[in-house]
């Protein structure tokens, strides 16, 4: 269980690279603006949300090099992304090579929601795969944390600042390039590529004691079928689910709060300082509701979990527009994020990648993820890049009142459509949520898996 630890710790660390690339842009996010004199428009859709639209292209083709290259290899490129993107963005004199360079992040970005979770989720046992898999999410919000800090010592250093709260990324990417060097391919991708004895020599390591021949037929098994894909009849459950988690992941607005929190807390009224501050308090609230999501996940489940976390979005959402709406000010606004922020990391934030790795076969497993993860990143570029022109246009009250109103919807998609996952080995839950030829009953078919 050590070596699994390590593995799925070493995997995840593309998850810190994730956080950190996606928020470090937040404290440079006026600077920026002012330094090129762009417009609302021009700095939201390109300067801001360039790597957005780069982790879109990396989550829709991330799954070829995942497939056809192997998870670990996928992992070391990912890597490279992330070392060039900040070093390129660091030195770049104009928005449009800073945009370029920070599209090659986003590539990265995109690659790794697909990458890191398959491969966790292939080498973990069955009752420890959702916390293992939920230390991806962890060290999103660990980067995302030492991002917000990141920027906060580096806001006064001159006119500059915002080329060392970018540049500084190129470190952490180093150490993970090295660190994706040990760990080993995934046995079930080796399987899904014939190649069995090194699929026994990774399977011995993980656990000596248990039967090889059975694990590896199991799999084998679930993995024959090898010219299917994502789109065919009998996947079309999985593919909503898929395509609903991630869709209301971001229709709860947390990238557009995590891009544009100093903004936001400078439209309540605080002064931009105290801005920054409050932003590594959303950053602490996030890690320490991801650890309680992480410690749970195995434990209540994937649903209940949701269920906390909708209800949560559904308060402090509703709240964040009220105290727009009648001017409430002080601290109310990050207080009530605060409550957002802890509602999402204990829902979807810890959920999302551990579900959508969980809910395809293995032979279709790296296109599923890159299916949920294209629709996860697609409204990622769209919602944040509008931000800065509805807060102009509608203001934020109905902004956030628009969001609050979507996790109404997200509390009966998990009432009515979401299956538990825990505890069921990924080949048994591909054959509960596979819709079979002869399963002619297409209702009784979800509802046996809706009360799983």
């Amino acid at each position: 269980m050590n070596k699994i630890l390590i593995w799925s710790v070493t995997a995840a660390l593309a998850g810190f690279l994730f956080g950190f690339d996606t928020v470090v842009i937040s404290g440079a996010d006026k600077q920026l603006q002012l330094l090129w004199h762009s417009s609302d428009a021009f700095h939201g859709s390109v300067v801001m949300a360039m790597a957005l639209w780069g982790t879109v292209v990396g989550a829709i083709f991330g799954g070829i090099p995942t497939n056809k290259i192997g998870r670990k290899k996928t992992l070391f490129w990912i890597g490279i992304l992330y070392f060039a993107s900040a070093i390129g963005a660091a030195f770049a004199n104009d928005p449009f090579v800073f945009a370029a360079f920070r599209f090659i992040g986003g590539l990265g970005v995109g690659a790794s929601t697909i990458a890191a979770p398959a491969y966790v989720s292939e080498i973990a046992p069955a009752d420890k795969r959702g916390r293992l898999v939920a230390l991806y999410q962890f060290n999103i919000v660990l980067g995302i944390l030492i991002a917000f800090i990141s920027n906060y010592f580096l806001k006064d250093i001159g006119e500059n600042a915002w080329r060392w709260m970018i540049g500084v990324q190129a470190i952490p990417s180093l150490i993970y390039i090295l660190f994706i060097l040990t760990i080993p391919e995934s046995p079930r991708w080796l399987l899904s590529k014939n190649r069995d004895e090194e699929a026994r020599k990774v399977l011995y390591t993980i656990d000596p004691s248990a039967n090889i021949s059975d694990l590896m037929d199991d799999s084998r098994e679930n993995g024959i079928t090898k010219h299917e894909n994502i789109f065919m009849k009998k996947y079309r459950f999985p593919l909503i689910l898929a395509f609903l988690i991630a869709f209301f992941n971001q229709f709860s607005g947390i990238n557009a709060f995590l891009y544009y929190a100093p903004r936001i807390f400078e439209e309540a009224g605080l002064g931009q300082n105290t801005a920054l501050l409050s932003s590594i308090g959303i950053g602490v609230t996030n890690l320490i509701f991801t650890l309680i999501g992480v410690a749970l996940i195995d434990k209540l489940g994937r649903k209940l979990l949701m269920y906390i976390g909708s209800v949560g979005y559904i308060i402090s959402l509703g709240l964040v527009s009220a105290s727009f709406y009648y001017n409430w000010g002080g601290l109310s606004v990050p207080i009530f994020l605060f409550l957002f922020i802890a509602s999402h990391a204990i829902g979807q934030g810890a959920v999302i990648w551990v579900f959508i790795s969980e809910i395809f076969p293995n032979h279709i497993r790296a296109s599923g993820q890159a299916f949920g993860s294209s629709v996860h990143w697609v409204l990622a570029a769209i919602i944040p890049s509008l931000i800065p022109m509805l807060f102009s246009e509608i203001g934020p009250e109905v902004v956030f009142l628009i969001f609050t109103l979507m996790m109404v919807l997200q509390l009966l998609f998990v009432i009515f459509l979401m299956p538990e996952t825990k505890g069921i080995s990924l080949e048994a839950l591909s054959e509960t949520l596979t819709k079979k030829n002869n399963h002619k009953n297409e209702i009784k078919e979800t509802s046996a898996v809706s009360s799983l």
